[in-house]
């Protein structure tokens, strides 16, 4: 049911967000040199790795420059957030503000390796040396008994304003406590969420 509710919102969503998806390809490429999109390698589900899909939202090659700014991170735990990160662009920080850098993920869905609610996918530098910490090692397994989502738990409670061990506590209640009608109310509060664009980084 999980799937075929995926599909159907997908396919028939994406119709009204596709002039969304061209003039924001097009004000990217505009405004700085490089790729539209932006593809990273993520954790999916029983661990397996994908290709993740966003609009790119930084100047070109700013993963090279994260250990520079690695002493600037405001986050804690394994998350890297800068709020007011120099390698964000100008439409980049509007796109975030509001999550349209995380449409392309819809294609994501389609492939089948995300549901369009479920932990956000993490990138692999994000889970180095788990075995050290018994609680982020426990989340991680538990996360990846499900598929990763676009929208979550994290995302509507409050997005990048939240610490590591606020999403590892929000990624354990969704998976032990998943049911179809909770993804409906995620769904349904992401829509606030995403007009407000509170949180965003």
């Amino acid at each position: 049911m999980k799937r075929a509710f995926d599909l159907f919102a997908v396919l028939v969503g994406g119709i009204p967000l596709a002039p969304i998806l061209l003039i924001t390809a097009i004000l990217i490429k505009l405004e700085s040199s490089g790729p539209v999109i932006y593809v990273g390698k993520r954790v999916g589900k029983g661990g397996r790795y994908f290709s993740f899909f966003k609009f790119r939202s930084m100047i070109h090659n700013a993963e090279n420059m994260k250990e520079q700014l690695r002493e600037m991170n405001e986050s804690d735990g394994r998350l890297f957030k800068i709020r007011n990160d120099p390698r964000v662009t100008s439409v980049g920080r509007f796109i975030r503000k509001y999550s349209i850098d995380e449409l392309p993920q819809l294609w994501n869905v389609l492939r089948g390796d995300m549901n369009l609610v479920g932990p956000r996918p993490l990138p692999q530098e994000d889970l180095k040396d788990l075995a050290s910490d018994p609680e982020a090692l426990y989340w991680f397994e538990l996360r990846s008994k499900v598929k990763p989502g676009i929208t979550g738990l994290w995302q509507v409670m409050g997005r990048s304003n939240l610490g590591f061990r606020d999403m590892v506590a929000l990624d354990i209640h969704y998976v032990q406590n998943w049911s179809f009608w909770l993804d409906l109310q995620i769904l349904l509060k992401t829509i606030p969420a995403v007009i407000r664009g509170s949180g965003a980084t």
